[in-house]
């Protein structure tokens, strides 16, 4: 009996919970401490209901009954504040709180959510723009230990990389000669996408050049593209997987942004890249007022290795070093050798890394080497010749063969006719 009494007074202390949970929903200030005072009441009115189940029935129902009034009563207490309070919508409530914060911002001068907005956005472009660079300067420094090419020499310092002479001003900074092999169609078809292949020859495993610490390093390989306006760099939206395969990851970038038509890469690992391919989209003259059907130039140069000249005009380490004047080695210190001449004493100084094949007491000759020549690399152009021919010439062409093949033929069919009527007629 006394388990049952617990039992009935445990279900009637949920309902009354229940209903005091009901109760705490209204928005009204007073309601709330209302339903809080009733949903403590309550949980002490159970509590007590369940210790005085045990001892019997009567009083565990008395009290179970009496917690059971206590929440109809706070019930009707929060439904009569709950009518008589306002209740706020909460899109209306958010709504004024903005109006309201918006009206703060302009009465202290700040500017306007829109403008910090705009603030932030510029924020995060500068930078990302920063880690741009930031990761451009990574790149710069990881390819330290490397024998560089820099293509950005010619961008800062020539607005046309090609002269009139017909010269790629590469050729300015890079004195050796090297050859270099381009292989590309002679024949293409309007707004479409054709590959150019920069074959750089060179044994990068075993050729080694000095960087500017003087130490040794591999070679890195640089190229440029000059095409005729209306070319470009194809994009990368409309490549094929092939030639993505082929172009290792590859990175091509315009000349500048008045020169879309004159493409450079690099420098690159000459190991990984010994042949450098870039995709190039052909102009459609269906377009392009300034560009008709017909042949087109094209001019490629790649390089190897470091220059001889900085672009200011002083040179490199990478160079061989010759005797200034005629007369005797007095002494080498480090990378000064001393020559005593006719004139008096003459001090030559040579690079960092280079490999000196003099010794003191030696006669030298003016122009006479010093050192190794440590050059193993050079630069090279070539040029090629594309044509993008008209499909409706193609056509013609096809009408015009087609009809000289009928008429040919007619022709041998008539004579063999007229070889028949003869020996009919006994010619």
């Amino acid at each position: 009996m006394a388990k049952s009494a617990a039992v009935v007074s445990a279900m009637l202390g949920a309902a009354a919970l229940g209903t005091a949970s009901q109760a705490f929903t209204v928005a009204s200030p007073g309601s709330v401490r209302t339903t809080a005072t009733t949903e403590q009441r309550s949980l002490r009115g159970s509590a007590a209901a369940t210790a005085s189940g045990s001892n019997s029935t009567g009083a565990a129902v008395v009290a179970a009954a009496g917690v059971a009034a206590a929440a109809v009563s706070a019930n009707r207490r929060s439904r009569r504040s709950f009518a008589g309070s306002t209740v706020v919508p909460v899109e209306q409530f958010y709504r004024d709180q903005l109006v309201a914060r918006r009206a703060e911002l302009k009465e202290a001068g700040a500017p306007a959510p829109e403008e910090t907005d705009e603030h932030v956005a510029m924020l995060e472009q500068a930078a990302k723009q920063m880690m741009a660079t930031a990761s451009a300067g990574v790149v710069f420094t990881s390819q330290m230990g490397q024998a560089v090419a820099y293509p950005i020499f010619a961008q800062q310092n020539y607005k046309e990389p090609r002269e009139y002479s017909g010269k790629i001003v590469c050729a300015n900074c890079h004195l050796a000669g090297k050859p270099v092999d381009t292989k590309m169609p002679n024949i293409i078809l309007p707004d479409t996408i054709f590959k150019a292949e920069i074959e750089v020859p060179c044994k990068y495993e075993k050729r080694v050049q000095p960087i500017a610490d003087g130490s040794k390093a591999a070679l890195n390989v640089g190229a440029i593209a000059v095409m005729p306006e209306g070319f470009k760099l194809a994009p990368k939206d409309r490549l094929p997987k092939s030639l993505k395969k082929e172009m290792k990851g590859l990175a091509w970038s315009a000349y500048s942004k008045e020169k879309p038509n004159i493409v450079v890469a690099g420098p690159v690992p000459g190991t990984t890249y010994p042949k450098l391919v870039l995709p190039i989209l052909a102009p459609d003259p269906a377009k392009l007022k300034d560009t008709d059907y017909g042949k087109f130039f094209l001019y490629f140069g790649a390089n190897r290795g470091r220059g001889q000249v900085y672009p200011e005009g002083n040179s490199s380490n990478n160079i061989q070093y010759m005797s200034p004047a005629a007369g005797k080695i007095s002494s080498i210190d480090g990378l000064k050798i001393t020559i005593d001449t006719d004139k008096g004493p003459v001090v030559s100084e040579v690079g960092a890394g280079a490999d000196i094949v003099v010794k003191v007491g030696e006669q030298v000759a003016k122009d006479e080497p010093l050192t190794t020549n440590p050059n193993v690399g050079g630069f090279g152009q070539e040029e090629k010749e594309v044509v993008i021919q008209d499909m409706n010439r193609e056509y013609a062409y096809c009408a015009f063969a087609f009809s000289v093949f009928l008429s040919q033929l007619s022709f041998v069919l008539k004579k063999k006719q007229f070889e028949k009527v003869q020996l009919a007629e006994g010619f």
